[in-house]
C-alpha cells in the first residue's frame, strides 16, 4: 500500500514537502522523459517491427508521418520534434500535407519507401529511438539504413544514416551551432555522450542507493536525475513523492529509514513498467503539467488520466500542448503582429502631430487682430503687444507674440502662413490617419483569419493576400484550383444552410459570388470576423436560424466567448465593395442588430458538423 508521507517526517514538512513538488513540476519540459520512452519504444517495436513503408510525408517543417503497412491493417508513425513535446507515436488520421513535399521527404523516399522495419530500438535509456530498416539496393542487394529520432527538446532531429556515415538530417547541425557535435550529410554519425548513471531495469537497487548517497550535497530528485539513467524531473519526483520525501531535500538530510523508502519506491516504480500504466497531469487550469508511461501520483488541485496506450496519451498531448503546428501559420502571424504594432504605433504618431496641428486658429486669429491694430504699433519695438480681441464678444484681450526682427506687416504674414501650412497639415495627416487605421483593420482581419485557419489550403490564401497587399515581399505562387480551401457549412435544425468565411478572400467570393441577393449576410458590428451568409432561398428567416447565424458570426470573430455581441444582419443585395477596397472590407446599408452570447448546447452539435469548425 502507498502511504503518502514517510513516517518520520512532520505534519509541516509533509506540507512543504507536496507544495515543492508541485510547483517544481509546473516548471517541468512537458514531454516524455527517457525513462518513460523506453515503454513508447516497446510499443513502437511490437506495431512496427516487419512492416513496409509504403509512404513518407512531411507535413510540415518539424515532423514526418511513416505509413507502414502491417498484414491486414496500415498504421501511421508520427515523428514530431517540436521542442514543447518531441515524441514517436501511431496516430488514426495523417496530418494534411504541403501541395510541394520537402526536399528532405523527397530523400527520406527514396531511401526508405518499400523498405521493412528490422527493428524499433532505444538507446540506452536515452530520448533517442532507432527504426532499423531493411531496403534492397543496387544488384538486390539487402542494406539496412537507420532512422535514428532524437526527441530531446530544442536539440530533437531526424538522421537517416547508413553504415555509420549521416545521409542527411531534418536539421543540419554545423560547427557554428554546436562545438559539441555537428551533423551534416558525409560525416560520421555519433551519438551523444554516454552517461554513467545505473539502470533500474537492470541495475541492483542497493548500487543505486550508494550512488545516490554519494552525492551528499544535491538535492534528492537532482541526485535521483544523476543516478538513474533515463530518469528526468518527472520520474525522480515521482519517486521522492512514493517515498514521502520533498524533492528539495539535501541529500545529507536524510537518514536510513529514507533511504529505505527511496528504495522501496525505485522498486514500485519499476514494477509499473513491467506492464505501462500511461497517464498524464493537469492543474487546475487544464494545463498539462507532467506526463509518463506509470501512473502519475494524484496531488491537490490536480486531474490525473489514464490511457490505454502511450500513443494515446501523446495524441491527446499533441491536442492540449498545441505542439502540431500548421506550416507558416506562425511565421505569418508573427508578421501580422509586427506590422500591426508599427501601424498602431503611427497612428498614436498621427494623432499627436494633429494635436499639435489644432493650434492653426490661434495662429490665424494672431495675424487677423495685427491686420487690425498694425498702424497702432512701431516695427521692431516689442517681443508682445497686448490688445483687444476682435473676436471676444465681452471685450477680452490678447497678447501676441512678436518677432522683434521684423516688421508689424512681416509679422501677420508670417501667422498667416503658419495657419495655412498647419491647416494643409491637418488635412493630410487626418487622411493619413484614416489610411492608418484601415491598415489596422484589415491586419486584424487576417490575424482573427489566421486564429481560425486549420487547412494548409486556408493558410495558402492568406499568403497570397499578404502578398499581393504588400505585407509579404514574395512572389505570388502558382495555386492548383482543385486545392482551394471552401467555406464552413452548417446546416440549422429548420434545414437552412449557413456559410461562414475563413479568410478575407473567403470572405469576398462568398458575399459578391456565391449568396443569392436576398441572403442574409452576418458580421459583427466593428470587431474582425468572418463574412456569415444564411440561405434563404428566397422566403423569410425563421427567427432561429437567424439568432443561430448570428452566434455563428460572434464565434468566428475576435468576440468568440464574448457576452452580448452586435451582430448586424442585413440582406446580401445591400452590401458593396468599394472600389479599390482591400478584400473583406465592405459597407452595407438597412442594418438590423442582434445581441447574441453562444450557447455551448446550441453551438457544439452545429459546429460538430465540420470537424475543422472547432479544431
Amino acid at each position: 500500500m502507498k502511504r503518502p508521507y514517510a513516517q518520520g517526517a512532520t505534519l509541516a514538512y509533509y506540507a512543504v514537502g507536496v507544495y515543492n513538488f508541485y510547483e517544481l513540476e509546473r516548471s517541468d519540459s512537458m514531454s516524455l522523459d527517457g525513462f518513460s520512452m523506453s515503454a513508447l519504444a516497446h510499443e513502437l517495436a511490437d506495431a512496427l517491427t516487419g512492416g513496409r513503408i509504403d509512404k513518407i510525408n512531411q507535413p510540415n517543417k518539424q515532423s514526418i508521418v511513416l505509413s507502414v503497412r502491417q498484414p491486414g491493417k496500415n498504421l501511421l508513425l508520427y515523428i514530431n520534434t517540436n521542442a514543447s513535446n518531441p515524441s514517436a507515436h501511431l496516430i488514426e488520421n495523417a496530418p494534411e500535407n504541403p501541395a510541394e513535399p520537402p526536399t528532405f521527404v523527397m530523400l527520406l523516399r527514396k531511401q526508405l519507401e518499400t523498405g521493412r522495419i528490422a527493428t524499433v530500438r532505444q538507446e540506452g535509456r536515452d530520448r533517442i529511438i532507432h527504426l532499423d530498416i531493411d531496403v534492397i539496393a543496387g544488384g538486390g542487394r539487402i542494406t539496412t539504413r537507420t532512422l535514428t529520432l532524437e526527441l530531446i527538446g530544442k536539440y530533437s532531429n531526424i538522421i537517416l544514416h547508413e553504415d555509420g556515415i549521416i545521409t542527411e538530417a531534418l536539421r543540419r547541425i554545423g560547427e557554428n551551432t554546436s562545438r559539441v557535435r555537428t551533423v551534416f550529410k558525409g560525416i560520421p554519425y555519433t551519438l551523444p555522450p554516454v552517461q554513467d548513471k545505473y539502470d533500474l531495469f537492470t541495475a541492483n537497487i542497493e548500487d543505486i542507493i550508494t550512488r545516490i548517497q554519494s552525492d551528499s550535497e544535491a538535492k534528492l530528485f537532482q541526485a535521483l536525475i544523476g543516478s538513474v539513467l533515463g530518469f528526468g524531473p518527472v520520474s525522480a519526483k515521482e519517486i521522492c513523492f512514493l517515498a514521502g520525501l520533498a524533492p528539495n531535500i539535501l541529500i545529507s538530510a536524510l537518514d536510513s529509514s529514507d533511504f529505505e523508502e527511496i528504495s522501496r519506491a525505485l522498486t514500485e516504480l519499476h514494477t509499473w513498467m513491467k506492464e505501462p500504466s500511461p497517464s498524464l497531469r493537469l492543474d487546475e487550469n487544464g494545463k498539462v503539467t507532467a506526463m509518463a508511461a506509470f501512473p502519475l501520483s494524484e496531488l491537490p488541485n490536480t486531474q490525473r488520466i489514464s490511457y490505454p496506450t502511450l500513443s494515446a496519451l501523446m495524441i491527446d498531448a499533441d491536442k492540449r500542448l498545441g505542439s502540431y503546428i500548421i506550416p507558416d501559420r506562425e511565421r505569418f502571424r508573427r508578421l501580422v503582429r509586427t506590422e500591426l504594432t508599427r501601424a498602431r504605433e503611427k497612428y498614436d504618431k498621427l494623432g499627436a502631430e494633429i494635436a499639435a496641428a489644432e493650434n492653426a486658429e490661434e495662429q490665424k486669429i494672431y495675424a487677423d487682430n495685427l491686420m487690425t491694430y498694425q498702424y497702432q504699433y512701431n516695427d521692431h519695438a516689442d517681443d508682445e503687444i497686448t490688445v483687444p480681441n476682435i473676436y471676444s464678444e465681452t471685450g477680452e484681450t490678447i497678447t501676441i507674440p512678436l518677432d522683434r526682427r521684423i516688421g508689424i506687416i512681416a509679422n501677420m504674414q508670417a501667422y498667416y502662413k503658419k495657419y495655412d501650412k498647419l491647416k494643409r497639415a491637418q488635412q493630410l495627416l487626418a487622411v493619413q490617419q484614416e489610411h492608418c487605421m484601415a491598415n489596422i483593420r484589415h491586419l486584424e482581419s487576417i490575424e482573427a483569419s489566421l486564429d481560425s485557419s486549420t487547412r494548409l489550403a486556408e493558410i495558402a490564401e492568406i499568403q497570397d493576400e499578404l502578398i499581393t497587399s504588400g505585407y509579404l515581399h514574395e512572389k505570388l505562387p502558382k495555386r492548383s484550383k482543385d486545392r482551394r480551401a471552401h467555406p464552413f457549412s452548417f446546416t440549422a435544425p429548420d434545414g437552412s444552410i449557413i456559410l461562414v468565411g475563413k479568410n478575407n478572400v473567403q470572405n469576398d467570393t462568398l458575399t459578391f459570388k456565391t449568396a443569392a441577393p436576398t441572403d442574409i449576410w452576418l458580421h459583427v458590428r466593428d470587431i474582425p470576423g468572418s463574412h456569415v451568409i444564411l440561405r434563404t432561398n428566397g422566403d423569410e428567416p425563421s427567427e432561429a436560424s437567424l439568432h443561430l447565424a448570428a452566434q455563428i458570426a460572434a464565434h468566428f470573430s475576435k468576440a468568440c466567448g464574448s457576452s452580448n455581441v452586435p451582430v448586424d444582419y442585413t440582406a446580401v443585395r445591400f452590401v458593396k465593395k468599394p472600389s479599390g477596397a482591400v478584400p473583406g472590407f465592405v459597407r452595407f446599408i438597412n442594418e438590423k442588430t442582434l445581441f447574441v452570447t453562444e450557447d455551448e448546447d446550441v453551438l457544439v452539435p452545429i459546429l460538430a458538423q465540420d470537424p475543422t469548425a472547432s479544431t
